[in-house]
């Protein structure tokens, strides 16, 4: 029997909950064969160089060798240098830069002199440009998940209080009253609506917990075998004192005969196979809903209320109060929020379960197979992008997939396959909202308009209801809620009239006129209790207010704060509240700011104002605290900075708020003029990003410098030893496989650069109390398991292409520094993942790859050949070419003649080499004449052949 704790994260009622578990295994996904990518000519050519025992990083595409025929026009093949001038933006934006020759060649080997001049001169796909990963759905069909897991219904009894009429479409047993107090907030009679959001922390049975065990151990041996690795048989102990090993007897068979039985055990379990690539071995790819909180316990369930009142003067009150809630494993939950409304008039009209049947069957019955599942780093790359055709091949081969099965054609569960092509639909995929879409051109199924959002529909009482669900949901991100709104209300009435704060290490990290965000993001990051008080306000926007601010201080990478919060509560749970460490809770009732001893910092939503309060423990004095002052005594006298009483002078308040040792100022200054220049919600909440990154990198660099090591940095040297197993073959004949030898000091760096060490010790000295404060927190020890666990899956371990591209952007270089990371750049990005890396470490908002299309004016030549490589890579990526449409036509300029001058040079090397071998083939045709008649005059004529070619 299941449980569920209410509103309680850590110590809290129990309320169990009958019915089965929720299973999560679905049909499986769907797959489509991809066009193959023609493979490159230098790294093929590399190959033969290779030594046997030298693993090939890279398998070679089996293709036919090159014919003379290829070989010759390959030589007189024009250039083309037309820049792409397309007026259609959309139809611009879908296709690489326009610099192949007139014939490319499709080989994968060359011999002879003329191989390395010819793997210069044609231009080829990358094959690794597209994702290695099969292409399946977030919510496939077929599977046993609901969308939806109950429905509640509350009223308002005038003599028994708040009641729970209904659950469906299993009660949830226990204390039901407490359940009711939440669907039914304060002073919800004098509002005709109004919106709630909770928690519930459902806990798995020992059981459960065995059987997750059991299933990870076993897919975990499967995916050994399929790779050709000794299954282990490390035994798992269960609750219940016994042992296995976690095979099943199919799977002890298998083990036992593997070659007999391998291709059937492969077929049976396809399903646990496509589940296991994404859930363990590459956990970038898994679902958004199950993804582990800082493995601090199961996912939750987010519960989504409406409260309608109904003025009745037949009532005692002379109003019904009923409300309706939707518990439901998805975080953007707010999508159910017009069948809410639908349903609770329905269910004032008609009060029977028959009317909760009707909504659960419809929402539980709306299609997201088309929903393509985006590993991590797509969905931060989705996520900081404004383009709305960002991916759009995903939905397209998806859409392709549902077609191909329709059909039959059996293509629907095979991987991709880079030796097929897709299956062509019968009529053309068109854009959603596009006038050929209206018109009735179009199939059953159709693209997006915008990426980020998903559309489907909800078919209720026979009205179609449009839902958009977004498409990257990054974690801490709950409901819909707005950064903007949050920012702007605390922000206008500090910039109208400041007020300074009491002084607090932990959170007034700029003096006491740190700015109000700063001070509330401060609290979210070293633990504190937070209270947003909204009297009078409706308890849907102090719901929002609580969710905002749980994503401010995530920013979609630290994790811990959505567990622990409260969006919205009342008096009478004051007592399990004040158990939780670090609660953030959302309340109405105006006795809280009476009681400061009950929260640390209290967010008034109606004035705008923040509090600290009186009651507040002081920060603990730390050994790294002590040990930074020792290091750097120059820099000893700027950490107390944050500790400046309020009561002091202005002069010093001043000279405070001027130092800025944080950056938080300027920051700031910079997130409200790009509200005021309405760049969106999107924007502000990349910005809020990069600044949680950005503090985690200096935690990181603190620790080092303190501590001697950190374990928050996952791109140090001790990691460069997996650098050779993960890279792909050189990109020229002579190169060989990088080694950890191949590293220089500059590209082997780590972690976050500053433009000199007096920059970096100062930052360090204002960040000191905040970083020393987070460290003793929950997000803390979830992020060093996120680390952890994003180790073994990254694309690159041991380069940290954040710090190589940050040095570009900020620091000044030398042309030898800047040369060693545009060749380590281009000598490790290749793969599909690993430029994905890479343009999240170059948003477009930051510039996108204007820095790293520098290269291609770097004084040596060398620099500007690769960087025109690695940026034709770049472009034939699914993301990057997006990227590569936001360069500048003065930098597309630079590449199209560095790429018309190497094929130039090139085509003149492999004319000459031509005429060099026809010579020598008619100077052994004399030869052989000359023996069959005489050696005479035929010897001489051979000799003035090789001496002067163009003689023949």
């Amino acid at each position: 029997m299941a449980s569920i704790q209410v509103a309680q994260p850590t110590k809290s009622r129990q309320h169990s909950i009958s019915g089965s578990s929720v299973s999560t295994q679905g049909s499986p996904p769907h797959s489509l064969s991809r066009k193959p990518g023609r493979a490159s000519l230098a790294v093929q050519a590399a190959q033969p160089n290779m030594s046997s025992s030298t693993p090939l990083l890279r398998p070679p595409s089996q293709q036919p060798p090159p014919i003379p025929e290829q070989l010759s026009a390959l030589a007189s093949a024009p250039v083309s240098s037309d820049v792409d001038r397309t007026s259609n933006q959309s139809a611009k934006s879908m296709h690489a830069p326009s610099t192949d020759t007139a014939v490319s060649s499709q080989h994968s080997s060359l011999s002879g002199s003329g191989a390395a001049a010819i793997a210069v001169a044609a231009r080829h796909s990358n094959p690794d440009a597209h994702p290695p990963r099969k292409l399946r759905s977030q919510y496939p069909r077929g599977a046993t998940e609901n969308h939806v897991e109950y429905i509640l219904v509350a009223s308002f009894d005038i003599d028994k209080g708040p009641i729970m009429e209904h659950q469906y479409p299993v009660a949830i047993t226990g204390d039901e009253h407490m359940l009711a107090e939440l669907m039914l907030p304060d002073q919800t009679h004098l509002r005709n609506q109004d919106w709630t959001m909770f928690f519930l922390h459902k806990d798995t049975t020992p059981e459960e917990e065995d059987q997750e065990r059991l299933e990870k151990a076993r897919r975990r041996e499967k995916r050994r075998r399929k790779h050709g690795h000794v299954a282990t048989t490390d035994n798992i102990k269960t609750t219940d004192g016994t042992e296995t090993n976690g095979l099943s007897e199919s799977d002890a068979d298998n083990e036992e005969a593997p070659e007999k039985d391998k291709d059937a055990d492969d077929n049976d379990n396809d399903d646990y196979d496509d589940d296991d690539d994404d859930d363990d071995e590459d956990e970038d790819s898994m679902s958004t809903d199950s993804e582990p909180e800082g493995g601090e316990g199961a996912p939750l369930i987010y519960v989504l209320n409406l409260v309608n009142t109904k003025q009745d003067k037949t009532q005692k009150r002379g109003a019904v109060v009923k409300s309706m809630a939707i518990c439901t494993r998805h975080p953007f939950l707010h999508i159910y929020k017009p069948l809410l409304l639908l349903a609770l008039e329905e269910y004032f009209k008609s009060p029977v379960p028959e009317t909760l049947s009707m909504l659960y069957e419809a929402v539980n019955a709306m299609d997201l197979s088309l929903l393509p599942r985006l590993s991590r780093l797509e969905r931060h790359l989705l996520q900081a992008s404004e383009n709305k055709d960002l991916f759009v091949d995903k939905f397209e081969q998806m859409i392709q997939m549902r077609i191909a099965a329709e059909r039959g054609d059996g293509m629907a569960g095979q991987p991709l396959d880079a030796s097929r092509s897709p299956p062509k639909p019968a009529g053309a995929i068109l854009r959603s909202g596009t006038k050929a879409h209206f018109e009735g051109h179009a199939t059953a199924y159709a693209v997006p308009r915008d990426t980020h959002e998903f559309e489907s529909k909800v078919l209720y009482k026979g009205i179609p209801i449009p839902i958009k669900v977004p498409v990257a949901v990054m974690p801490e991100n709950v409901g819909d809620f707005s950064l903007v709104k949050l920012i702007q209300n605390f922000a206008d009435p500090h910039a109208k009239q400041p007020q300074p704060f009491a002084a607090h290490a932990h959170l007034t990290t700029s003096g006491p006129l740190t700015h109000p965000i700063i001070v509330l993001v401060n609290a979210l990051l070293t633990q504190k209790r937070i209270i947003f008080l909204g009297h009078n306000m409706p308890s849907g926007e102090v719901a929002e207010a609580v969710l905002a601010a749980c994503a401010l201080a995530s920013g979609g990478v630290l994790r811990g704060f959505t567990r622990h919060a409260f969006p919205y509560t009342d008096l009478t749970k004051i007592e399990d509240l004040l158990l939780v460490p670090g609660f953030i809770a959302g309340v109405t009732n105006p006795t809280f700011e009476l009681h400061p001893e009950w929260w640390d910092l209290l967010c008034d939503l109606p004035s705008g104002r923040i509090k600290i309060s009186s009651r507040i423990e002081d920060a603990p004095i730390t050994q790294g605290l002590l040990s930074f002052k020792q290091q750097h005594p120059a820099y000893a006298a700027l950490v107390n900075t944050s500790l400046t009483p309020a009561s002091s002078s202005a002069s010093a308040v001043a000279a405070t708020a001027s130092a800025d040792l944080t950056g938080d100022n300027a920051f700031m200054a910079d997130i409200l003029k790009s509200i005021h220049a309405r760049l969106g919600e999107r924007a502000i909440r990349a910005k809020w990003r990069d600044w949680v990154v950005k503090f985690t990198r200096i935690a990181a660099a603190f620790e080092e410098s303190v501590y001697g090591a950190s374990v928050l940095n996952s791109d140090s040297a001790d990691y460069a030893a997996d650098l050779t197993a993960n890279s792909p073959v050189a990109t020229t004949p002579t190169a060989a496989i990088p080694t950890n030898n191949s590293f220089t000091a500059t590209s082997t760096g780590h972690g976050y650069v500053w433009a000199d060490d007096n920059a970096k010790q100062r930052e360090l000295a204002g960040n000191v109390t905040r970083v020393e404060g987070w460290r003793n927190t929950r997000s803390y020890l979830s992020f060093i398991k996120d680390v952890a666990q994003q180790i073994t899956v990254r694309p690159l371990k041991g380069l940290d292409l954040h710090h190589m591209h940050d040095r570009l952007r900020t620091q000044r270089l030398t042309p030898a520094q800047s040369r060693e990371i545009y060749l380590t750049l281009s000598r490790h990005v290749y793969s599909y993942d690993e430029i994905c890396l890479l343009l999240s470490v170059a948003p477009e908002s930051h510039g996108g790859l204007f820095y790293v299309a520098l290269g291609l004016f770097h004084r040596d030549k060398d620099v500007r050949t690769k960087t025109t490589e690695l940026l034709e890579r770049i472009s034939e990526h699914e993301a990057g070419r997006h990227w590569w449409q936001g360069l500048s036509r003065f930098e597309k300029m630079a590449y199209m003649r560095i790429r018309r001058d190497d094929d130039a040079e090139m085509r003149g090397k492999l004319e000459k080499e031509g005429l060099v071998n026809q010579a020598a083939a008619a100077a052994a045709a004399l030869a052989a004449a000359g023996n069959g008649s005489g050696n005479g005059g035929s010897s001489a004529a051979a000799n003035t052949v090789l001496v002067d070619p163009r003689s023949s």
